[in-house]
């Protein structure tokens, strides 16, 4: 089935009261819902996924040459399985306002609504991790 993963930032300035009385409840230039979005396309689709919550996203890579692997904690991850393997997306939990799997027949949109006040960084593709959980060590000083 086809899948893709959004994420959204909040905008703590938007205000509803202002959307219902002058744009029948929508967002407008001057009063937006999200100060960004971001979409992940998972492009050979999944044959299933399952969530994951207080998850453990191992964050791999190379710094220079030397390759290195830290653990972050409390996330609240989907995995996307499909025979070639399996893709995680997801957030730290501290920093989600709140999520929704959508179910479309052949479809699933996994949608994440990230607090605007919340420091974070987006290391990987689909992966959102709270500054005070993303690894010491990676910070440059």
């Amino acid at each position: 089935m086809k899948c893709r993963a959004h994420f959204y930032l909040l905008n703590k300035d938007f205000s509803i009261e202002h959307a219902d009385a002058n744009h029948n409840g929508e967002e407008s230039e001057v009063n937006r819902k999200y100060e960004w979005e971001d979409e992940l396309n998972i492009p050979l689709g999944i044959d299933s996924y399952k969530k994951i919550e207080n998850a453990v996203y191992v964050l791999r890579g190379l710094r220079g040459e030397e390759e290195f692997s830290y653990e972050v904690p409390k996330m609240l991850l989907f995995e996307l399985k499909k025979d070639e393997g399996v893709t995680q997306v997801g957030c730290s939990e501290s920093i989600i306002e709140s999520y929704e799997v959508i179910e479309d027949g052949e479809s699933v949109s996994i949608h994440f609504y990230i607090k605007d006040y919340e420091p974070m960084s987006n290391p990987v593709s689909g992966i959102f991790i709270a500054a005070q959980e993303f690894p010491k060590e990676l910070i440059a000083e």
